[in-house]
């Protein structure tokens, strides 16, 4: 007997194997591993200053501004940005993916 004999001679036996198949496929591609969406995390470095009784105005200028200058030269970085408060001023610095922050310089 043909499967197309069989499906129309039985379309219970015929709607039960779809089914199974159906499940069997939804069920292993749940479990499939996506490579195409890996978690990645940018390499990132933080630098945080703190200098006791500055102003926002001073730690920008006597602080933050010079650092970000000498940090906006090193290979390989993506993005800087900065906030100062009073007295802390934190600058971050995100990197491209596969570099060695060990050597970042």
């Amino acid at each position: 007997m043909r499967l197309s004999e069989t499906c129309i001679q039985r379309p219970v036996f015929a709607i039960v194997m779809t089914l199974l198949l159906v499940l069997f496929g939804i069920l292993n591609f749940l479990r499939l591993p996506v490579r195409e969406y890996p978690d990645i995390k940018p390499p990132i470095v933080s630098v945080r200053t703190v200098y006791p009784g500055a102003s926002v105005s001073v730690l920008e200028a006597d602080v933050t501004t010079p650092l970000e200058d000498a940090l906006s030269g090193i290979q390989g970085l993506r993005t800087i940005s900065s906030a100062s408060r009073a007295e802390v001023s934190s600058i971050t610095m995100e990197f491209e993916l596969g570099r060695d922050l060990d050597g970042a310089t």
